[in-house]
């Protein structure tokens, strides 16, 4: 990945998609819903976070899909623009590992958007949405992975904090072994080099996504954690 940076036409397509990828994940959209339904900041409500679940819970279901949506299409709109534009680079390296290095990139960068947003003070979300579009776009084998995880664990539980936390561990663990096994040894198409890089990126955003739930991780120690109850139409936040 670092020939990239020998050209200076490839360093400014980086910076751009960092910086497109970036602003789109700071488009807050559960700020921007919740603002539309009921006048409010998202972040002074429920828990306080500024994401779907406390949408789905302080505002209601039909809010909480809304933004689920918007948050999912943002990542995906910033992973297919990271990857055509890295597509046109000048470089040696193979296709497929070119494009993958850019939807990666662009991937990473709208989740920094979404957990600090520029346009809202720089406090967002914890970004499980983004990283399951991600995911999605890139790779469907962690993503089913990754889902699978989070529904067995939120099936049992109810609780949205301790599936995606360990549902952002389990994205890790298949991150690295799918880009090995796969990527790496069985299609011979992508370098170790890349397995490294991936794996290191991924851990970066889950890891980020586990340290934003240390609220949810002391209150799952002390069995504080509510359980997702949706908010019935007509009750008040």
């Amino acid at each position: 990945m670092l020939s990239l940076f020998t050209d200076p036409i490839n360093i400014v397509k980086i910076v751009a998609v960092m910086i497109v990828a970036y602003l789109l994940g700071s488009l807050n959209i559960a700020i921007i819903v919740t603002k539309a339904f009921t006048g409010k900041d998202i972040r002074t409500m429920g828990s306080g976070n500024g994401g779907f679940t406390n949408v789905m819970r302080s505002v209601g279901t039909t809010a909480g899909v809304i933004t689920f949506i918007g948050d999912f299409l943002k990542c995906v709109i910033a992973v297919v623009i990271g990857g055509l534009v890295f597509s046109t680079m000048n470089t040696a390296l193979e296709a497929a590992e070119l494009v993958g290095y850019g939807k990666y990139l662009a991937g990473m960068c709208c989740f920094l958007g979404h957990i600090f947003p520029v346009y809202f003070g720089f406090k967002g979300g914890k970004g499980v949405v983004t990283v399951a579009a991600l995911l999605a776009v890139i790779n469907p084998i962690i993503f089913a992975v990754a889902l699978g995880t989070f529904l067995i664990i939120f099936v049992c539980t109810r609780i949205v904090s301790i599936s995606s936390i360990i549902a952002g561990v389990m994205i890790i663990v298949s991150t690295f072994l799918v880009t090995y096994f796969y990527n790496y040894k069985a299609t011979g198409k992508y370098p170790f080099e890349y397995v490294v890089t991936v794996t290191i990126i991924t851990f970066i955003i889950c890891g980020s996504v586990i340290a934003k739930h240390h609220a949810n991780i002391v209150r799952l120690i002390h069995g504080e954690e509510k359980k997702l109850t949706l908010k019935k139409k007509g009750e008040k936040a």
